[in-house]
């Protein structure tokens, strides 16, 4: 019986090992000599992104609730990391806490309003709420208007510290998800995707549980667009509060695997390699990046993560809750 259950978990225990392997070899990259500037900038970018893009996944693929408003946080959160460090000189962590709480009690406040809403309307809602919040810092003296702010920090962490940083929230985010659907909350949020009024006749608190998702989702965008900003130093309202974000965020999603954990890791990661690319064709790029989603979903309509999963039936993160044995 002993050695069966040996056996029986040697696929897990395989997928455990590799993963700790990548996730050693990413926090040694900065102390080796591939740890280059532009190798840190990418990395930066790549981690922050699967940061956002499982957010916003486990609120689409998981809970059902489609937020085309992520830029609301991120264009909060990148003015508070602005403040706190420029207007009050406190240290930079604590302006990605206070970017991670605002944004949590702004998806409290919100989901007091919206969360009774369904589909579209949910949709659309997030998304004129975030175009409110951009007109009312546009024209808030304490921001500098529409002019933007900068981020002065002395000293001014590193790049290689910047990378660790991020790195960190990224295993972190990926790991909340895992331990979150693998959750009673967890079973809550695939009920509610596949029938919302089954799942309330089941007993899920519909209401709760939604809300805990978003603020989550709030919460973990808001810290890492405040990580962005601080690697980027300068925020405006055109660009924090860019609709840009949300399709960044789809965009990955989709190519990836909506529903799975693995897919927006794979998906933030072609997506950050394709807007390098597209970087050469300014005001093409995202008509490309539209017509490479609608191609993923015509011929891979599970996404790469989860055309794999259904043609191996191999999945590396299961969003299936854990054994008590």
């Amino acid at each position: 019986m002993k050695n069966f259950s040996i056996r029986q978990n040697k696929p897990r225990l395989i997928k455990l090992g590799l993963l700790i392997c990548v996730i050693a070899i990413l926090y040694l990259l900065p102390f080796t000599g591939m740890g280059t500037g532009n190798a840190m900038r990418i990395g930066i970018n790549i981690f922050l992104y699967i940061a956002m893009a499982e957010m916003w996944n486990l609120m689409a693929g998981y809970a059902g609730m489609i937020s085309l408003g992520q830029q609301l946080f991120i264009g909060v959160s990148g003015y508070a990391i602005a403040v706190v460090c420029t207007t009050y000189g406190l240290p930079f962590w604590v302006g990605f806490l206070v970017g991670g709480v605002i944004s949590a009690m702004l998806a409290f406040c919100l989901s007091l309003l919206l969360l009774k809403m369904r589909g579209m309307y949910f949709a659309i809602s997030t998304w004129v709420f975030a175009e409110m919040v951009k007109i009312i810092f546009t024209g808030w003296k304490l921001v500098n208007y529409g002019g933007g702010m900068s981020i002065k920090l002395k000293p001014y962490p590193t790049a290689s510290t910047q990378y660790l940083m991020c790195l960190s929230l990224c295993v972190f985010s990926i790991l909340l998800v895992y331990f979150l659907m693998n959750s009673k909350t967890g079973l809550g949020l695939t009920a509610m995707r596949n029938d919302l009024d089954a799942a309330a006749g089941a007993g899920v608190n519909i209401f709760r549980t939604r809300m805990i998702c978003f603020m989550i989702s709030g919460f973990v965008t808001g810290v890492a667009s405040a990580m962005f900003y601080l690697f980027k130093i300068t925020i405006y309202p055109n660009g924090g509060f860019s609709s840009e974000w949300t399709i960044a965020l789809v965009v990955s999603v989709i190519i990836g695997g909506i529903g799975t954990i693995a897919g927006p890791v794979i998906g933030a990661i072609v997506y950050v390699a394709l807007f390098n690319f597209l970087a050469n064709y300014a005001g093409y790029s995202n008509v490309i990046l539209g017509v490479i989603a609608i191609a993923v979903i015509l011929l891979l309509p599970k996404g790469i993560v989860g055309t794999l999963q259904s043609k191996l039936h191999f999945e590396l993160f299961s969003s299936r809750r854990l054994s008590k044995e």
